[in-house]
Order: C-alpha cells, then sequence, then structure tokens
C-alpha cells in the first residue's frame, strides 16, 4: 500500500540530505520560528516541517497536487488530524510489543508478529471507516487516491480473511509438520502443514475415522525431550512465524509513511490556525514554470515576524512579471530587511506547496534560493568582514544555476562606497547575465543609483516609505534612490533633537 501525498508517483524521504546552505536559509529568513509554528512543540512535526520547507519543488503541476491535497485538509481537519492520530497509536502500539527474552526464537517471532497484526488489523478497519464516511467530503488527487486504496484494499472478505489465518497460525491444537529424512537419518525438509480436520467441517470430523499413527509421550519431567520436541516446532513455524512477521513489518512501514506525510498537513493546519487568529490573510500561490519570469503579490507580509509579535503586520504589493532585477533602498528601519524576508519566505512556502502569507501571490518557480546576508564580524580574526562576504558569494556561485534566485542584504558595504558598489555591480550583473533573478537591498548609493540611470527594462527600484515627521509606514514601493537613508532621524529618536 502507498499513501503518495506528498508526490503523486513517490515516497517522501524524511532522511533526505538537505541542500548545502540550509543553516544559511534558516537563519537569514528567520525559518526556525515557521517551524515551531508548524510544529507546536512536537519533534517529528519539526523534522517533517524542516525537510519539507527546505525541499523545494520546481514543477508547478507538483506543487498544485499537494495545495489540493492542504485545501481538502484545512476543509476537513478533523479528518487529517485523526487520521494522523491513528497512525500515533498503530506506531506506538507496536513499539509496546514485547520481544521477551527468547526475540530470536521462531516461537517468539510468531507471538509477537500476532499480537501487531491483531492491532494493525483493528487500526486498519478504523483507517477504512475513515475513508467510508468522508469519501464524498474529498476532491484533491491525492487523498481521493489513497481513500479508494483503502476501501477497495481493505474489504470485510479480506479483514475476514487475515482474522482466519491469524486464528489459524496461534496453532491451538497443536503444531503439524511433515519432514524427511537425510544423511545420517536427520531430519530435512521440515514443512508446516495444515491439519486435516481444519479442512472439514464438525460432521466431517466427527465421521471421519482416523487412519493409525505412531506417537509417543514425553514425560513431564523430560526436559530433553522438551527441548527437542521445541526444536522441531520451531522448526516447523520458522518459515511462517518470518512471513508474518514481514507482513507486519510491512504495514508497519505503511503507518509510519502516512504518518510522516500527513505531518506535513497537520504543520500547515497548525499555522494556518494561527495565523487565522491573527487576523492574517493567507492564499494559494499560482506556480509558473522558471523560465516564465513571473512575480506579482499583494499584502505580502514576513509570517515569521507576525508570529513573533502576535499581531498583524503590514503588507506590501509588488508587480515584476518579467523584471530579473528587484533594487530596494530606503530609510533605515524603514522595513526593507523585512521585505526582503517576506520574499524568500514566501517562496520556500509556495516550493513546498504550501498557502503563502498575502492575498494574493503569483512567482515563478526557482532552482535555487540563496540568501546573501550581512554577518556580524569574524570573532576569531581569521579574516575581514569584506573577505568573509567574499567568501560566502563565491560558494553560492560554485552553486548557483540559471533561473535560481539571490536576495542580498545589504551585502559588501564593509568597505567604502566606491568600492563596495563596484563589487555589487560586477556581481549583479555577472548573475543577470546567468539569467538568476536578483533582489537587492542596499544603502550603497552610488551602486543603485547608477543602475537606475541605465533605465533597464529588466529591473524594478523600490524604496522604503517615510512621512515627513520622520515615522516609518514600513511600506515599499516605487521609487528612484535617495542619496540619504535618512540615519538623522534613528539619531533625535535616540538622543533628542540636539540645540541648532
Amino acid at each position: 500500500m502507498k499513501v503518495f501525498l506528498m508526490y503523486p508517483d513517490r515516497d517522501f524521504d524524511l532522511q533526505a540530505k538537505g541542500p548545502w546552505h540550509e543553516q544559511a536559509l534558516i537563519q537569514d529568513l528567520a525559518l526556525e520560528t515557521l517551524f515551531s509554528a508548524m510544529a507546536l512543540g512536537d519533534p517529528f512535526l519539526l523534522d517533517v516541517a524542516r525537510r519539507a520547507v527546505l525541499s523545494s519543488l520546481t514543477d508547478p503541476e507538483a506543487i498544485r497536487y499537494r495545495q489540493d491535497i492542504l485545501k481538502d485538509s484545512l476543509s476537513n481537519p478533523g479528518v487529517v488530524r485523526s487520521m494522523y492520530a491513528l497512525t500515533l497509536e498503530a506506531i506506538e502500539g507496536e513499539k509496546k510489543a514485547y520481544w521477551g527474552l527468547f526475540y530470536k526464537y521462531p516461537d517468539t517471532i510468531l507471538h509477537r508478529a500476532l499480537e501487531v497484526m491483531q492491532l494493525f488489523l483493528g487500526m486498519l478497519k478504523r483507517l477504512r471507516s475513515i475513508a467510508d464516511e468522508h469519501a464524498g467530503d474529498i476532491k484533491s488527487k491525492g487523498l481521493t487516491t489513497l481513500f479508494s486504496m483503502l476501501r477497495e484494499e481493505l474489504t470485510d472478505d479480506y479483514f475476514d480473511t487475515v482474522q482466519q489465518h491469524l486464528r489459524e497460525l496461534r496453532f491451538r491444537n497443536g503444531v503439524l509438520v511433515s519432514a524427511e529424512l537425510g544423511k545420517g537419518n536427520k531430519g530435512t525438509r521440515y514443512t508446516l502443514c495444515q491439519p486435516a480436520d481444519n479442512r472439514r467441517g464438525l460432521l466431517g470430523r466427527i465421521r471421519t475415522r482416523r487412519s493409525p499413527a505412531y506417537s509417543f509421550v514425553i514425560a513431564d519431567r523430560d526436559e530433553s525431550g522438551a527441548r527437542a520436541l521445541g526444536e522441531l516446532r520451531d522448526r516447523g513455524i520458522n518459515l511462517v512465524a518470518n512471513a508474518l512477521a514481514q507482513s507486519a513489518d510491512h504495514i508497519l512501514s505503511f503507518f509510519t509513511m502516512l504518518r510522516t506525510e500527513l505531518a506535513f498537513y497537520v504543520g500547515c493546519l497548525n499555522l494556518y490556525d494561527q495565523l487565522t487568529q491573527l487576523g492574517e490573510p493567507v492564499c494559494f500561490p499560482v506556480p509558473a514554470l522558471p523560465g516564465e519570469r513571473k512575480r506579482s503579490f499583494v499584502g505580502l507580509y514576513d509570517a515569521c515576524l507576525a508570529l513573533t509579535m502576535k499581531g498583524r503586520i503590514v503588507g506590501n504589493d509588488l508587480e515584476a512579471d518579467g523584471k530579473d532585477l528587484v533594487v530596494i533602498t530606503g530609510a533605515n528601519q524603514g522595513g526593507k530587511s523585512t521585505f526582503l524576508r517576506s520574499v524568500g519566505l514566501a517562496q520556500l512556502m509556495m516550493q513546498a506547496g504550501m498557502f503563502v502569507p498575502a492575498e494574493s501571490f503569483s512567482a515563478s518557480t526557482c532552482t535555487g534560493l540563496y540568501t546573501h546576508y550581512k554577518r556580524e564580524e569574524d570573532t576569531t580574526l581569521r579574516s575581514g568582514k569584506l573577505d568573509e562576504e567574499l567568501s560566502r558569494m563565491s560558494d553560492i556561485a560554485d552553486h548557483v544555476a540559471p533561473h535560481s534566485m539571490v536576495l542580498f542584504n545589504e551585502s559588501f558595504a564593509a568597505t567604502n562606497e566606491r568600492e563596495g558598489s563596484e563589487i555589487a555591480r560586477q556581481i549583479v550583473s555577472a548573475l543577470l547575465e546567468e539569467g538568476i533573478q536578483v533582489f537587492f537591498v542596499t544603502h550603497l548609493y552610488e551602486f543603485a543609483h547608477r543602475l537606475y540611470l541605465k533605465r533597464m527594462g529588466n529591473a524594478v527600484f523600490l524604496r522604503a516609505q517615510r512621512q515627513p515627521d520622520g515615522a516609518r509606514t514600513f511600506r515599499i514601493t516605487e521609487g528612484e534612490p535617495l542619496q540619504t537613508s535618512y540615519g538623522e532621524d534613528l539619531y533625535e529618536k535616540v538622543f533628542g533633537a540636539g540645540d541648532a
């Protein structure tokens, strides 16, 4: 049985290796806040959220496949949470099945496998009941396929047959084993047989005369004889014990995968509940192929900041279809870094198949998302700040590919204005030539102004708003770069207006 709730044709690999720069993404985009909101203190949900968000999809169809399942989950949250709770109960129940001290013996393996299979049988019945009850409420291809599989394969006849086999495997009337004599009169080819009495009805067993057979009785205190008989029994049931244990493992793997893939949607439900409680909007984005160069949104906000502040955050709009370069300048503490973070966060959420924190959002997928944010000074004094920035940029250059996306936040400002502007200009020009989309927050006026004067058709210039009295609106709108970042506003806020 296959789950296929994360991909239409394969399982979700929780152990897959993440992107080489995942720690930079987590740090720069404050992703731990997002993961924590999805997990609500559950370590397993946290692992699934981290791996799903950082394992970006690039195919719009694959994204829509998850989106449809998530829409069903939002419409039927109780169904998804009930199924997830059932998988937890099944997995925990299997762990509690006691192996005993003789876990390597076939009899112990068979006993435990019977106990586990009986538990799983009840869980599968409950799972099918959920599918029966809610099949009409589901619209997505993923959940519809799963529910259809449960209803078609887990029929009443199937459960009756399995239950009959489990009763027979308890061997309440003893074990019938056939064998042959091999070399040295040693037993060989031990085969477990179904007793003839089990194949006939009650009247048949009463009327049938038993054929004569040789038999012997082991004395109560004959330990050696009892041990030898036990060994014969183990040889007879060895194959069936292993086969039943493998069947139990197969069903356990189904519940484990179902738990893993449902965990992503449970995490999304947790996040949705928290954002809607804050009064924040969410929407399902419209993904496009990387080469289509789509990028537009309305009311985009930083979900991690909203979760941290426990309140609504100012959203921003952008129309940048066909644009490859977005340069953001403007007043200090005007919301530029928050805007940049919201763009990266929404991109990752979209490519994970999630809703995004916006009123509407449409964008092309990218083959890789990279961040280049300013860092604190190297406390080990092994290198200067500019050296460290260039080293990280070199690592990005080694991995970046066409249709990737790079977010710069006040990069290359560790040197003088002219040198920093020239470094930024050359790097941005090289990236654009390779078909890589760039978002750049900067205070380097010379860099931003020179790009603005080129009147590039594939670039848009944004500026953080500032009111005449110095107040910040945290709105990011189109505007020409200015020579000042209004640092005097912050000076007056901290130290007060000085005497003229």
